[in-house]
């Protein structure tokens, strides 16, 4: 137990050092296992755990969607469909704020990123909001709070990276993200609207227009079938979550090619950054395994499993309470990272006291939204303030009410499981 203090205040020095999480765990775990087992058989099971953490061949999921991504975006796909939105609902009061989130489901569900997802809305709905007398306040922290849904809604790439570190079926957990996302972004768009009624924060749009509405809708309808065929694929067992990830690449390319709508060197940076965030991705999944050998050859797992199955606590009073540790660390660390360090402990214990590993990594994956959300690190709202240029006191001032938003969703998905788990069921049935 002395030792495994000492390494996690090695882990906060290097955290302070501002060292990559990734390294960061890695290098700890690598000398916890060389202090207890000796140099020479910790390289060995470093030699071990690299090859089989990254070469799972789930893992060939995540560059898929990341490239698909970065194709619609490239190939301006993204922003059409937020025009889309927009002419359909940007004519009442709020209307804009609420295409916004409409178009951020959309994004969601091709994206896979949330970072990705709120830049791309703080770059075409924020000046357009802004354009039509929204306030900064509530245009900015709408961009920063849609871009959360990419957290929840299939293609996530956290569901990705939960699946692959628990050992959890990812079909399973997409399907089961689709409810939970709707319910979200349904409750967003309800605080929207409490907000303009009740305050002149956001006005009414533009009237209503048939015929453009119907015409900006053509450029949605090739990515709406590209996210049913992904979906769909996964959800009726034709295709795993890395063979429909290969089918939307193939999609994306199709569908900018036929509206030659990108370039060689749109191609040429969609690739380069889809490397860049795998490269990221993949070093802290075989990172994140070195150090949970590490806590497996320390016990520490194992005398938590002891605990978790003979206390006498409720299993809800330990639930929360693993809860609360994950929205602390929201507030402070990046969501993978917060995977690759609690994952570890927190999923074993979780499975001890009997709960569902789908609806558990929902349960994770929702906290992790919240955190991008608040302060001090609050990650979309910072990208949300460079984009924009709002102050980000002001953005996390209009992120309050839809934060509040967030944790009744959180409480309702740890109160009803069956909310998450309906959806999963039908497809194992």
């Amino acid at each position: 137990m002395i030792t495994f203090l000492a390494l996690l205040c090695l882990l906060a020095l290097f955290m302070v050092f501002r060292m990559p999480i990734a390294f960061a765990m890695g290098l700890v775990g690598f000398i916890g296992l060389a202090l207890q087992l000796g140099w020479r058989p910790a390289f060995a099971v470093l030699e071990r755990i690299f090859f089989d953490s990254s070469s799972s061949f789930i893992l060939v999921a995540i560059p898929l969607f990341i490239l698909m991504a970065e194709l619609l975006t490239s190939g301006d796909v993204t922003r059409r469909a937020i025009h889309a939105c927009q002419c359909w609902i940007g004519h009442v009061k709020g209307g804009l704020a609420m295409a916004t989130v409409a178009s951020s489901v959309l994004l969601a569900a091709l994206v896979g990123s949330s970072t990705a997802s709120t830049a791309a809305m703080a770059a075409s709905a924020f000046p357009e909001m802004r354009n039509h007398n929204y306030a900064d306040r509530l245009a900015a922290a709408v961009v920063s709070v849609g871009g959360t849904l990419a957290v929840v809604v299939p293609p996530s790439i956290v569901l990705v990276v939960y699946g692959v570190l628990t050992e959890t079926s990812i079909g399973q957990l997409f399907i089961a993200g689709i409810v939970p996302g709707l319910l979200t972004a349904s409750g967003l768009a309800l605080v929207i609207k409490i907000i303009a009624t009740r305050t002149d924060q956001a006005p009414k749009g533009d009237p209503f227009q048939l015929g453009k509405a119907v015409k900006a809708s053509r450029h949605v309808i090739p990515m709406g079938l590209l996210m049913v065929g992904v979906i769909g694929a996964i959800y009726g067992g034709v295709a795993s979550p890395s063979e429909a990830a290969a089918l939307g690449v193939m999609g994306s390319l199709i569908i900018i090619l036929v509206q030659r709508s990108i370039t060689f060197v749109g191609l040429s940076t969609s690739v380069s950054a889809a490397i860049r965030a795998t490269v990221m991705i993949v070093a802290i999944v075989t990172c994140s395994a070195i150090f949970a050998n590490y806590l497996a050859f320390t016990r520490i797992t194992h005398a938590l499993l002891e605990f978790a199955s003979t206390t006498d606590l409720p299993r809800a009073a330990i639930l929360a309470f693993m809860v609360l540790i994950l929205l602390v660390m929201g507030m402070f660390m990046d969501q993978l990272a917060i995977l690759s360090l609690a994952m570890p402990l927190a999923f074993p214990t979780a499975m001890a006291l009997g709960y569902d590993p789908v609806w558990f990594g929902i349960v994770v994956t929702k906290t992790v939204e919240i955190g991008l959300l608040t302060p001090p690190l609050g990650l979309n709202a910072y990208v949300a303030s460079a984009q924009t240029g709002v102050a980000l006191g002001t953005i996390f001032r209009g992120i309050v009410p839809f934060l509040l938003m967030e944790l009744v969703v959180l409480v309702v998905l740890l109160c009803f499981p069956e909310i998450t788990l309906w959806l999963p069921s039908l497809m194992l049935g």
